[in-house]
């Protein structure tokens, strides 16, 4: 029989040799797969240590998440079904509305801070800013007072037993949450704020009132100075919630105004406008509206175009206990649609001085 020869190997059958190639190929692509499938399933551990690590760090139980955690936008249409529900929801009477706080706590939480006339420094000429922040310049603003604290759950329940306004949706049967008397109230809209400000006989701030006093008349970057500093203020998850008002004391403003940055965003009275020589788009400014989709596979798959509309946001201050810590910034503008509310959006109130 005659015989072929392939380099490197001798004496061997064609037939052979091509098997060989075969079996050689077949064990390379299995090596291959297997190498792929184990970097697969190291990477997947890795995410699951990774996940196991954040719940570990968690300040929620995995248990209640969906009462933290929700979609963008969600809060929006469980305020609207709240605001318009036909469901009558009771809540407290004037009495008992006046029975939770003590009458030293009911003073503090009333108290007010005068803010001098004077110039103050707005916004920033830093790069690093966004847009809407920019460019720095003064304002003149007339003597004024603000309110020390944000408004809280209980001064809020006093406001609903007088006038029967709908209590925020996440009070239980329209109560209170058992210890978060003292929390700023949260769950409202602009609106919610404005009649509120009007009953107190008050007002919500300009925006440029609560910037000064945040910032000072030094015009820092955060109440308490131009660094960062995590432990004056309740932000970005670390707590996981609201906290009392005044629970952070040295994250105080020049003038002792509490919380102005970091647990609850604060609504202004102002829309969302442009500063003067603002270099930012036009259409930032211009609130935009979900449109319902015309196709049948867009509303199948929940696809919804947003587009331009003649309204206005309005502009909320301070950052939360959610925020990007450098969103905290006493001169970053946040904003939204006034008839939003969220678990971080608050407000605080401003009383005019008579001369």
């Amino acid at each position: 029989m005659k015989l072929h020869y392939s380099k490197g190997i001798a004496n061997t059958p064609s037939v052979d040799v091509e098997r060989r190639k075969k079996y050689l190929a077949a064990t390379f692509v299995t090596c291959v797969v297997l190498s792929l499938v184990g970097g697969t399933i190291h990477v997947l551990q890795l995410g699951a240590n990774r996940m196991h690590d954040m719940r570990g760090k968690a300040q929620i139980e995995m248990h209640e998440e969906k009462n933290h955690v929700r979609a963008a936008g969600e809060d929006f249409y469980r305020q609207v079904e709240h605001e318009y529900g036909k469901k009558q929801i009771t809540s407290y009477s004037v009495a008992e509305a006046d029975a939770l706080l003590t009458p030293e706590q009911w003073q503090d939480v009333a108290a007010m801070v005068t803010i001098p006339a004077g110039e103050f420094i707005v916004g920033t000429d830093s790069g690093r800013a966004d847009v809407q922040d920019r460019p720095q310049h003064k304002v003149s603003l007339r003597a004024y007072q603000i309110d020390k604290y944000p408004v809280t759950n209980a001064q809020y329940a006093r406001f609903v037993a007088a006038t029967g306004h709908r209590p925020p949706l996440h009070w239980p049967q329209g109560k209170i949450p058992p210890g978060h008397e003292l929390h700023p109230v949260t769950m409202v809209s602009w609106f919610d704020a404005k009649r509120y400000a009007e009953w107190a006989g008050k007002r919500l701030p300009t925006e440029q009132e609560w910037e000064a006093a945040a910032r000072g008349a030094d015009g820092r970057r955060w109440p308490w100075g131009d660094k960062m500093d995590p432990s004056r203020l309740n932000t970005y998850y670390q707590v996981g919630s609201t906290t009392k008002v005044g629970a952070y004391p040295s994250g105080a403003s020049p003038y002792g105004v509490m919380d102005m940055a970091g647990n609850v965003s604060q609504w202004m009275a102002d829309d969302f406008l442009p500063y003067a020589g603002s270099e930012a788009p036009k259409d930032l400014f211009q609130a935009k509206a979900a449109q319902l989709p015309t196709s049948g596979a867009d509303r199948s798959m929940k696809v919804a175009e947003f587009v331009t509309t003649d309204e206005r946001y309005k502009i909320l201050r301070g950052g939360s206990w959610k925020s990007d810590p450098f969103s905290t910034s006493s001169y970053h503008r946040n904003f939204s649609w006034p008839n939003f509310a969220s678990d971080f959006f608050g407000f605080r109130c401003v009383k005019d001085l008579t001369s």
